[in-house]
């Protein structure tokens, strides 16, 4: 995976966007850290089906153990930061 910066990106992204579409990934860094990747349109993850979604939250039910803390609580703790 090649790592092009954000100035040579903008300048050159048509060139970019044709290695991409050859089935390479770019990283784009600003100053140095990475921004966003560039990855051909296949290897983008496929949405979910409201089925799955539900199983997976269904999963995650059995997985979380009840403690002291309440849903209400953990959103109003969350809300804070």
């Amino acid at each position: 995976m090649d790592t092009i910066g954000a100035f040579e990106a903008k300048t050159h992204l048509a060139e970019l966007l044709d290695r991409v579409a050859r089935g390479e990934r770019i990283t784009i860094t600003r100053r140095g850290i990475p921004a966003a990747v560039l990855v051909p349109v296949g290897e983008t993850a496929a949405k979910l089906s409201h089925e799955e979604i539900v199983e997976k939250m269904r999963a995650l039910r059995k997985r979380v153990k009840r403690g002291k803390m309440s849903v209400r609580d953990m959103v109003k703790e969350g809300r804070r930061y």
